[in-house]
Order: structure tokens, then C-alpha cells, then sequence
């Protein structure tokens, strides 16, 4: 027999792997008053970040996506190094779990989006691996992928308030 959703599970956990492992260097560890140990965006990446984006305005072709690069993203570069860590870190750990699927496939779904547009004219592969990362957000987002084997599941079976069917 053929368990569409089991095979969904093994996407939803490799793609939140993927994320995992994109972000696993952009992170370091920091003290709140050398005790308390928190996570925060590395030194280094929040560096290289600025780099990048221009990397990616440089030769953009979409016009409009280019000035966004160039005039929003880039004059906040730390704001955006630090959303896009915190982000991807949120949507790998979701995806891994199953927890809150559906409001993890979307914020996965607007940073594949956004890496899409910022990287589409570099190559064809850029091209196709945004293509495939958005549509597996698409098929996380409408099949709601933590219900199987994931903690939206297990909470929903417990008898999960109204409300939380909307983000699972």
C-alpha cells in the first residue's frame, strides 16, 4: 500500500534538515551577563551578510526586487541576517517536528521566495532548487505535514483548541 502522507513526513524532515544545516554556522552562542547562555547571529555571518546581498543586487534582473536589495536589505543588513537566521532556524526545527506546519510552511515559503528572486538570474540551478524548496512549502502548507508523525498530531489528537488548527 501507498501512504502519500508517510512519503510527505520524509520530504517535511529532509527539507527542515536542510534548513537545520543552512543555518547551523550562522549561529553562536552568547552570554546575557556572562551567566546566561542565548543563541545569536555569528560575527562572521553577520559580515558576510552585506556581501552577499550586493552579490545578489549586483545583476538582478527583476527591477524592482534589485532596489528592494539595494535600498531596504542592505542598509539593514543586520536586521535581515538576523530574521533570516532566526527564520530558518524556526523553519527547520517546524519542519523536523512537524510543529505548527502550516504557519512554518509559510514563513519557509516567503524565505524561498525571497532566496528565489535574489538568486534566480545567477543560474539555472538557483533556479531550480528555489524552484523545488517553494513547492515543497506549497505541499507542507496544503497537505499540513505535522499532522503525520509530527507534534501537530500528537496536540490536535488531545484535543487541540479551534485556533491551532489554523497554524497546524
Amino acid at each position: 500500500m501507498i501512504h502519500a502522507e508517510h512519503w510527505v513526513v520524509a520530504l517535511r524532515v529532509v527539507v527542515g534538515a536542510w534548513f537545520v544545516k543552512a543555518v547551523w554556522t550562522k549561529f553562536t552562542l552568547a552570554f546575557l551577563w556572562d551567566v546566561v547562555p542565548y543563541p545569536a547571529v555569528s560575527p562572521r555571518f553577520l559580515g558576510f551578510h552585506p556581501k552577499r546581498i550586493a552579490e545578489f543586487a549586483a545583476g538582478n534582473p527583476v527591477g524592482w526586487y534589485k532596489e528592494f536589495l539595494e535600498e531596504t536589505v542592505l542598509p539593514n543588513s543586520r536586521v535581515f541576517a538576523t530574521l533570516q537566521t532566526f527564520g530558518e532556524a524556526a523553519v527547520g526545527l517546524g519542519l523536523i517536528l512537524g510543529l505548527l506546519s502550516g504557519l512554518t510552511a509559510i514563513v519557509g515559503l516567503f524565505l524561498c521566495l525571497n532566496y528565489g528572486l535574489a538568486s534566480q538570474w545567477m543560474s539555472f540551478g538557483q533556479q531550480g532548487f528555489h524552484v523545488l524548496l517553494v513547492t515543497s512549502m506549497i505541499i507542507f502548507l496544503f497537505t499540513r505535514a505535522g499532522r503525520t508523525w509530527g507534534l501537530d498530531g500528537w496536540i490536535l489528537a488531545g484535543g487541540g483548541r479551534r485556533w491551532l488548527r489554523v497554524v497546524m
